[in-house]
C-alpha cells in the first residue's frame, strides 16, 4: 500500500488539468464529481497508506525520478512519509474533501464553476507536494505553488477591482517571506551541501553546536518564510483582505491548510531550530504577540469572515508559541484540531452568507438560531472548540500548549500568562459572534436553507470538532520525547477556568446585557482603542506610509528617465512597422500571388549569389 503514495497528489492534479483544458465546457454535475471526487480518492488513498504506515512503524522514502543534475547537486522528485507527513496529508485531503463537497452546492450558481474547482484542486496538489517532499527544494516548489493558487482563488471574482487588489496584496506580502526563506535555503545548501531534509539535519548536528551563529541565522530566515505564509507579525496583513475570495476558499486555504504551512516548515526542520535557541525564542514571541494582537482586533470587527480571519491569525500564533517552547507535538495537535473547528466555522459562515442574501455584517443578522439550525449548531460547536471549552478538541490541544509553555525555564510563566489572556479574548469574541448572529431580534430573513451537500460536511466537522481532541497522533518518532509535565493543580485549574470566564463575560455583555460597557466603549479612550483595533493596529497605514507611498513616489519621479526613451522608441518603431505591414493586407488575391512570386525570386537570387 505504501507504493500508492504518489497517487495522493496525482488525483487532484489530473482533475485540475482536465478542468482547465475543457475550459468550462463540462456539465456542472461532472465538474462536481471530478473536482470533489478526486480529493475524495486522495483521502481514501491517504487512509490506506496511513494504515500500512502504522502497521510497519517505519518512515517510508520513495524516489520517483531525479529532478535535475547540476554538479554534485541532484535533487529528486521524492516523497518522505512519517507521522508528521501522515497528519498533514490527512488534514489536507480529509478536511479538503469536506470543503470540496460543500463547494459543489455553495458555488453551483457561479458561471465559473469549472474554473473554481480547477484552481482548488491545483491548490490541493501543491499543498500535498509541500508536505510530502523529502527535500527543501521540492518543498519550496509546493510552497510557491500554494502561493500562486492563493492568488488565483482570492481574486477569483476578478470583476471586482477590490478582489484583484486583495489577491495582489496576498501575493506580494507573502513573497517577502518567501525571499527570506530562499536565502535560508541558499545558506543551508552552501554550508551543509544538501537540501535533503534528513541528511541535512544529520549534517547540521555534526557540524554545528547549539547557539552557533549559522544555525541561528538560517532558522531566522526560515522563520521569515513561515511568518509570511502563516500570516504572523509583521507579514499578517494579507490574510484579512484575502477573505475577498469565496468562503470555502477561506475555509480550505486560509484556515485549514495554507496558513499552517509555516507551522509545518518549522516543525519539519525542528532539528535545526533545536540548534538555535534564540530563533526558537523568536518563534515563541512572534506567536504570542501575534495571537494577542489578532484577538484584540477580532473583538471589534463587524464582518463575519474578518472576525474568523483574525481568529485564524491568533490561533496560528498559538501554534508558533508551541513550537517556540519546544512543544512540537502540541503545536501539530493544535494544527489538526484547528483545521476541524475553523473549517467548521468558515463553512458555517458560508452557509449563513449563502442563505442571507450574501450579508456579511453580523449586526444585520440576529435571531438565526431557529431560522438556520444547521448553521447555529455548527457555530456553537465550532466556537466552543475555538474557545477551548472543556472536552472539545480545542481544549485538549490549547491546554497542552499552555501547560508546556508554563514549564519553560525563565520566560515560561510570562508566556503562559500571555497565552491565558489570548484564551480569554478568544472566548469573548467567539461567543460575541454566536450571540449577535444567532440570538436577539432577527434583522434579515434567510431566503433558503443549506442543502444536503452543505449540511453533511458541517455535520461531520461538528463531530470532528468535538472528538478530535481524543485522537492519538503518530508523532512519537518524529519529535524529541518531551519531559514529564506536572504543573500544579492551581495552574491547570486556571487554564481550564479562563475560557469559561470569557464565555460568561460574553453572555453578560452581548446576550443578557447585565454587564454594561457602553460608558467604557464610548469614552475617549474607548473610541480611540476601538478605532485602532478595528484598523488592525494601523499596520496597513504604517506600511502605506513607509513603503507603498515612497515606492509610488519614486516610480513617479523616474517615469521620464532616459532608459525609458530607448524602450519607448523601440515600441514606436514596432508600431510604425506594424502600420506599414498592415497596408499589405489588401484582400486582393492577385496582389498576394505577385508578392509570393517576388519573394520566391528574391530567395532564389540569394541562393544563387546574384544578390
Amino acid at each position: 500500500m505504501l507504493k500508492l503514495l504518489p497517487l495522493i497528489p496525482l488525483f487532484p492534479l489530473v482533475s485540475s488539468v482536465l478542468l482547465m483544458v475543457t475550459t468550462g465546457k463540462m456539465p456542472k454535475r461532472l465538474v462536481a464529481i471530478l473536482g470533489a471526487g478526486s480529493v475524495g480518492l486522495s483521502a481514501l488513498t491517504t487512509l490506506l497508506v496511513g494504515l500500512a504506515f502504522m502497521e510497519s512503524g517505519q518512515p517510508h522514502h520513495q524516489v520517483l525520478w531525479t529532478w535535475m543534475q547540476v554538479g554534485t547537486f541532484s535533487p529528486d522528485i521524492a516523497f518522505y512519509l512519517d507521522g508528521l507527513t501522515l497528519v498533514m496529508m490527512s488534514v489536507i485531503t480529509g478536511v479538503g474533501f469536506l470543503i470540496h463537497l460543500f463547494s459543489t452546492e455553495f458555488m453551483e450558481e457561479d458561471v465559473s464553476y469549472s474554473r473554481y474547482f480547477a484552481y482548488l484542486n491545483m491548490f490541493v496538489f501543491a499543498m500535498l507536494i509541500l508536505v510530502m517532499a523529502d527535500n527543501l527544494l521540492l518543498l519550496y516548489l509546493g510552497w510557491e505553488g500554494v502561493g500562486v493558487c492563493s492568488y488565483l482563488l482570492v481574486g477569483f471574482w476578478y470583476q471586482n477591482p477590490d478582489n484583484g487588489l486583495a489577491a495582489r496584496k496576498a501575493f506580494v506580502v507573502t513573497r517577502v517571506g518567501d525571499t527570506a526563506m530562499a536565502l535560508g535555503l541558499f545558506l543551508l545548501f552552501t554550508e551543509l551541501g544538501t537540501l535533503d531534509i534528513q541528511p541535512m539535519a544529520a549534517a547540521a548536528n555534526s557540524q554545528w553546536q547549539v547557539g552557533d551563529t549559522l544555525p541561528v541565522l538560517a532558522c531566522l530566515l526560515l522563520l521569515g518564510g513561515a511568518v509570511g505564509k502563516s500570516a504572523q507579525l509583521p507579514l499578517h496583513t494579507w490574510l484579512p483582505d484575502a477573505m475577498a475570495g469565496p468562503t470555502p476558499v477561506s475555509a480550505l486555504i486560509h484556515a485549514a491548510t495554507m496558513v499552517t504551512a509555516g507551522v509545518y516548515l518549522i516543525a519539519r526542520t525542528h532539528e535545526l531550530f533545536l540548534l538555535a535557541p534564540p530563533a526558537m525564542l523568536a518563534v515563541a514571541l512572534v506567536g504570542l504577540i501575534t495571537s494577542l494582537m489578532a484577538a484584540f482586533t477580532a473583538l471589534v470587527q463587524h464582518d463575519i469572515k474578518r472576525i474568523l480571519a483574525y481568529s485564524t491569525i491568533s490561533q496560528i500564533g498559538y501554534m508558533f508559541l508551541a513550537l517556540g517552547v519546544g512543544a512540537w507535538t502540541a503545536g501539530i495537535f493544535h494544527l489538526m484540531t484547528h483545521a476541524f473547528f475553523k473549517a467548521l466555522l468558515f463553512l458555517g459562515a458560508g452557509a449563513v452568507i449563502h442563505c442571507l442574501h450574501h450579508e456579511h455584517n453580523i449586526f444585520k443578522m440576529g435571531g438565526l438560531r431557529t431560522r438556520l439550525p444547521v448553521a447555529f449548531w455548527s457555530f456553537l460547536i465550532g466556537s466552543a472548540a475555538l474557545a477551548a471549552l472543556p472536552f472539545t478538541s480545542g481544549f485538549f490541544s490549547k491546554d497542552m500548549i499552555l501547560l508546556q509553555a508554563y514549564e519553560l525555564p525563565g520566560a515560561g510563566p510570562w508566556l503562559w500568562a500571555g497565552g491565558l489572556l489570548g484564551a480569554l479574548l478568544t472566548a469573548i469574541y467567539s461567543f460575541r459572534l454566536v450571540f449577535v448572529v444567532f440570538f436577539g431580534e432577527a434583522k434579515t430573513e434567510p431566503d433558503r436553507q443549506p442543502g444536503l451537500r452543505m449540511a453533511v460536511p458541517l455535520t461531520l466537522l461538528c463531530v470532528l470538532a468535538i472528538i478530535g481532541g481524543w485522537f492519538a497522533l503518530p508523532l512519537a518518532d518524529v519529535f524529541p520525547v518531551a519531559g514529564e509535565h506536572h504543573p500544579s493543580h492551581l495552574i491547570e485549574g486556571i487554564s481550564i477556568a479562563i475560557p469559561l470566564i470569557g464565555l460568561v463575560l460574553a453572555y453578560l455583555i452581548f446576550l443578557s446585557g447585565q454587564l454594561k460597557i457602553d460608558g467604557l466603549v464610548n469614552s475617549s479612550l474607548g473610541r480611540t482603542l476601538k478605532k485602532f483595533w478595528f484598523s488592525g493596529w494601523a499596520m496597513d497605514l504604517l506600511y502605506d506610509r513607509l513603503l507603498v507611498r515612497p515606492y509610488k513616489g519614486l516610480a513617479y519621479m523616474l517615469r521620464g528617465e532616459w532608459v525609458d526613451v530607448i524602450y519607448n522608441s523601440i515600441v514606436k518603431v514596432c508600431q510604425m512597422l506594424f502600420v506599414g505591414l498592415s497596408h499589405t493586407q489588401t484582400g486582393r488575391l492577385r496582389w498576394y500571388a505577385t508578392s509570393m512570386v517576388f519573394g520566391v525570386i528574391v530567395v532564389i537570387a540569394l541562393l544563387l549569389g546574384v544578390i
